[in-house]
């Protein structure tokens, strides 16, 4: 078998096995794939036994939940060492939120420095993914947007949304494409959009996409009511973009509303 991807029911997941035909693994929520396997990742015996038993030539681990260690960091490591024992290669998702946000912007040689359980889980999953590993691919992402994505509608929903909390958004084709694009890579890649956003701005722009009433939009601050954790997190993403063929897009460009329909009718008067 070519590709397995771990964590196949997720927005990411279902992603990257629409594009390939990959099989996927699922702990809950089955994906819409014939080729579906149930895994828990807190099992470092039942991973082995379906990483030997399938026999991948590629592993893209897509697979986390935030509050819970034994998926993010655990679940990874027993990946990579299924990985290993197969000889198999391994693409490792990982996420900005292994950096504090201290910096100005972070690239692939940036040093992970957390400050939340969630970044720290995620950087202990690199540290066993490299050790496991060494020639995997471990790709760092920020906010995920796909149509209509169920999470970030809620975020335009929310009460308040922050004007200093920055991310860079990428789009989940994008992503997808970016991933098995590196495949036969090695090495920290940042796998990002271009545009530097805050969250106003990213939910003013799905409002705009999604006809919603962006005058209801609340801006805040973060920093001044919560909750903890990293606040500007910009992705240098130019060296791994020189060596990809898939053009990464900003979310200006993902989000905007789509031009209306030409007129069908003959008439041709401007308006």
């Amino acid at each position: 078998m070519d590709l397995l991807v771990v964590g196949g029911s997720g927005l990411l997941g279902g992603e990257i096995v629409r594009q390939s035909g990959a099989h996927a693994t699922f702990h809950r929520a089955a994906p819409e794939t014939e080729n579906r396997h149930r895994l828990d990742l807190r099992d470092r015996a039942a991973v082995l036994d379906l990483v030997r038993h399938l026999r991948p030539r590629v592993i893209i681990n897509a697979a986390y939940r935030q509050h819970d260690w034994a998926i993010t960091a655990d679940g990874a490591m027993h990946v990579a060492a299924a990985a290993a024992h197969i000889g198999a290669r391994l693409v490792h998702v990982s996420s900005d939120a292994i950096f504090s946000g201290n910096a100005v912007t972070y690239d692939e040689r940036s040093v992970p420095d957390p400050t939340t359980p969630y970044g720290a889980a995620k950087a202990a999953a690199e540290l066993a993914v490299r050790g496991l590993v060494p020639d995997a691919v471990i790709a760092r992402t920020s906010l995920i947007i796909g149509e209509g994505e169920v999470s970030h509608i809620r975020n335009v929903q929310q009460k308040v949304l922050f004007t200093d909390d920055v991310r860079c958004p990428i789009h989940v084709t994008d992503l997808a494409a970016a991933l098995l694009e590196l495949r036969n890579a090695q090495g920290v890649h940042h796998i990002a959009g271009p545009d530097a956003i805050n969250r106003l701005e990213l939910a003013t722009l799905i409002a705009r996409r999604d006809g919603l009433d962006e005058t209801a939009l609340t801006p805040g601050r973060r920093a001044e009511t919560g909750p903890p954790g990293p606040l500007a997190l910009r992705l240098d993403c130019a060296w791994t973009q020189e060596r990809l063929t898939v053009r990464l897009r900003g979310a200006r460009e993902f989000l905007a509303r789509p031009d209306p329909a030409p007129r069908t009718d003959g008439d041709t008067t401007p308006r």
